[in-house]
């Protein structure tokens, strides 16, 4: 019997292994050879760097010891990535070009250069070259990553472009929204909605940059994804609510600033255990479609609304009958969340309410006689800049109080002052000279008392063909408890008083 070859296998291995290096060297032998051009240095060096200076902002962060400003985040989190890709995009171009220059003047080799890993210089540029493509490829995940990361952050939204952003952007960090990141409202979860607000993200940067942006920024965003998909991801809308008692305090304009309280017993409503709709939710959600005819969604000719037993009841305005062309081609919106509480996030106030604010809030002290009305005649004086009420404000009440009331000038001097800054406050959070923003730009639809609101379609005057009318009774959606007196009854009631 023969013996076995065991050298065969082995010899045919080392041979296989052989024709792979040779194959590899025949990739790799122009590779080398046309990197040593300028350009493709220059990628090296500008990826090499950038690369060093992410990995060292990166552990910075994760170990908390860099916080930037949104100017530098917008450098380290947006550019600087940019840049480190460029520098890997400069690499091939360098080498293409080098190969299109040789082989346009006739001096590509007919064999190039044999890779000869013994040349120590070799060894150390391809183990750099493998060590450096083992960082870049997690490093530009990460980068990738982080960017999109900070372009969700509120930082960026908010203060990137500052001017723009500032009004709503200050009504936000007051609001009862402001532990919530912006994209949770204006995204939401999911990529295409993700997408689609990159691409308008790219036409704001332009706006920005080249100066086209409108002054004020128009609301309502008509584009804005529907309430559906955001609010009601923590806002469960066929949750029953019940009734929500509401508490409303309000100073007159008299020297003791009188002060007295509206209580109210809000209907909210929603779908209770049996599956009927009450309350105000109840009554809107999903059932009532409107068509408007002005970008701010003010006036509201024709409304349809889905009753009980599933007809729809059509009503139009007899003040301002629609037009048969807007009934044909006007564009109908299902009402939502967004249609009443239009400003959740970023609420602006009128005088007289911010004014009432504070001084139920104590910041500004009803013990000063005239503050209210004073204060509001102050808020509505015009401004030419922000800088220009920071001085002025306090500076004109505390003058008020010298010349009209010297001993309370003398002895409350604390309380002038606070009070002061509270009219700043008050100035900052709802006045943006630069961005045309000034008292009432913004309605607010929720309520009827500054703003139409609830009276855009409840005022009496929407009614069907057969004369039947959308309701304006206020009992269908609060009961008034108190109105405008100064120690409700009903207060010490639920208190347990007499």
């Amino acid at each position: 019997m023969a013996k076995r070859d065991k050298s065969g296998p082995s010899e045919g291995g080392e041979a296989a292994l052989q024709g792979l290096r040779e194959d590899l060297a025949q990739v790799l032998r122009p590779l080398v050879y046309l990197s040593g051009n300028l350009l493709s240095r220059v990628g090296v060096v500008v990826t090499t760097s950038s690369a060093v200076t992410l990995v060292v902002v990166y552990v910075s962060a994760f170990f908390g010891s860099f916080r930037p400003n949104p100017y530098v985040g917008i450098l380290v989190f947006l550019i600087l990535p940019g840049v480190f890709v460029l520098g890997l995009v400069l690499i091939p171009v360098g080498i293409i070009r080098e190969f299109r220059r040789r082989r346009r003047l006739g001096a590509l080799p007919s064999i190039y250069p044999t890779i000869d890993f013994s040349q120590r210089e070799l060894r150390r540029t391809a183990l750099f070259i493998a060590v450096m493509t083992a960082i870049n490829v997690p490093l530009f995940a990460v980068a990738s990553y982080r960017g999109t990361v900070y372009m969700d952050s509120v930082q960026f939204c908010g203060l990137t472009c500052h001017q723009v952003m500032a009004p709503e952007f200050t009504a936000y960090q007051r609001s009862p929204h402001a532990r919530v990141a912006c994209v949770d409202c204006h995204i939401g979860p999911g990529a295409p909605w993700f997408v689609r607000s990159k691409l308008s993200g790219s036409y704001q940067v332009l706006a920005v940059t080249f100066n086209l942006y409108p002054r004020p920024i128009p609301t309502p965003v008509h584009n804005l994804r529907p309430a559906s998909e955001t609010c009601e991801e923590c806002h469960w809308p066929e949750r029953f609510s019940g009734d929500k008692l509401v508490i409303r305090s309000k100073y007159a304009d008299d020297e003791h600033n009188t002060a007295s309280k509206t209580v109210l017993l809000m209907h909210i409503g929603g779908r209770n255990l049996d599956l009927t709709l009450v309350g105000i939710h109840g009554a809107h959600l999903g059932l009532v479609t409107y068509i408007s005819t002005d970008e701010k969604r003010q006036q509201i000719p024709w409304v349809s609304h889905r009753e009980p037993d599933g007809t729809i009841a059509e009503y139009a305005s007899t003040e301002n009958p629609p037009k048969p062309e807007l009934l044909a081609s006007g564009v109908r919106r299902l009402m939502d969340c967004m249609d009443c509480h239009n400003r959740p996030s970023h609420i602006f106030y009128l005088p007289e309410t911010a004014v009432d604010r504070e001084m139920a809030a104590g910041r500004i002290s009803a013990s000063l006689p005239f503050v209210h009305k004073v204060s509001v005649e102050l808020l509505k004086k015009n401004y030419p800049t922000r800088q220009d009420a920071e001085t002025d404000l306090p500076e004109a009440l505390g003058e008020y109080y010298r010349k009209n009331h010297l001993s309370v000038y003398n002895s409350q001097q604390a309380e002038i002052e606070q009070a002061g800054r509270a009219l700043v406050y008050i100035y900052e959070g709802n006045v943006f000279p630069a961005m045309n923003v000034t008292w009432g730009t913004y309605p607010n639809n929720l309520g009827h008392m500054d703003f139409p609101g609830c009276f855009r379609c409840h005022d009496g005057n929407h009614k069907t063909k057969g004369g039947k009318e959308i309701t304006q009774d206020c009992n269908a959606c609060h009961n008034l408890l108190a109105m405008d007196e100064a120690d409700p009854k009903i207060l010490h009631e639920l208190a347990g008083g007499n």
